[in-house]
């Protein structure tokens, strides 16, 4: 009997649109009535997704940055797992001298270090998600979305590790050349560092944590606060960051959009984020309980 259900947001529980769908969060309404806890595993910071799912008034509670945080229903933090400062002083220099772009998840924001290539990235993201849509729109429809942002921009990104204050939750390395290059630089990283986990949220991109903050060790540790077994617990995903707590899961599921690899591993695929995906394998599970 599934007491948990645990489901990803871009790609998965968010449209195209990114937005939740009211199918979705109807879905996610009847199962908390029916008693069942419905968490959000996401690699958005918690600003970025908690109103997303208030838009809806939807509560539950979050974990974000691919598990690197985790807040109750209330917004309380509840865990933190940052990368240490040695390490990713190594990791920033590595990814500069190779001359690539990357952003900076900390524990008080999202930093960059050019506006430039920060509205780049949203706009490349933005035709992957529309491909009609052209990269000149998309540029302009970045930069006016960058202005809604919670962005904080540095000269150097050293500066976060000089402030006690600050913790490096999550770094994030793009190519447009995809996994021909990111997969190189992932080995290189991962060579040096066996503190570290790399996944990756699109082909574009790789995903920098802990290896202590991912999704399916924090999805277990939620699980565990409830007492609950990871057999009944559902995990919903559609991206390689998605495959530990699809692995770890009792029944998983993947979008009919996911990658190759998410839906070889996942017991059972679902239709696609833009299809309501989430709500009807929630629907599919609990006509079953």
């Amino acid at each position: 009997m599934i007491s948990i259900i645990a489901s990803d947001m871009d790609g998965t529980l968010l449209n195209n649109e990114m937005v939740v769908s009211d199918f979705n969060a109807n879905a996610i309404r009847q199962a908390q009535q029916q008693g069942v806890h419905f968490i959000v595993s996401t690699g958005r910071r918690f600003s970025e997704a908690q109103p997303l799912l208030a838009a809806q008034g939807i509560t539950a509670p979050l974990i974000t940055l691919n598990g690197a945080e985790v807040y109750d229903a209330s917004g309380k933090m509840l865990d933190m797992v940052p990368i240490t400062n040695s390490v990713a002083r190594t990791v920033f220099h590595t990814l500069t001298s190779q001359g690539y772009y990357f952003e900076v998840a900390g524990n008080d924001g999202i930093y960059s270090n050019s506006k430039a290539k920060r509205i780049e990235q949203i706009a490349h993201l933005l035709t992957n998600l529309n491909p009609d849509t052209t990269f000149k729109i998309a540029v302009s429809l970045a930069s006016a979305r960058l202005e809604l942002m919670d962005i904080n921009y540095v000269d150097n990104y050293n500066e976060l590790l000089d402030d006690p204050t600050k913790h490096v939750m999550k770094i994030i390395a793009f190519s447009e050349e995809g996994p021909a290059k990111l997969k190189p630089l992932s080995d290189e990283i991962l060579a040096k560092h066996s503190s570290l986990k790399i996944t990756s949220s699109s082909a574009s991109n790789i995903e920098i944590n802990n290896i202590n903050a991912q999704k399916g060790i924090a999805v277990e540790r939620y699980a565990n606060m409830l007492n609950t077994p990871m057999s009944d617990v559902m995990a919903i995903g559609d991206n390689n960051n998605d495959v530990s707590m699809l692995e770890l899961a009792g029944v998983s599921y993947a979008m009919g959009n996911a990658s190759p690899e998410v839906k070889q591993l996942a017991r059972y695929i679902t239709d696609t984020n833009v299809n309501d995906g989430v709500g009807k394998a929630i629907l599919e599970v609990l006509a079953k309980q």
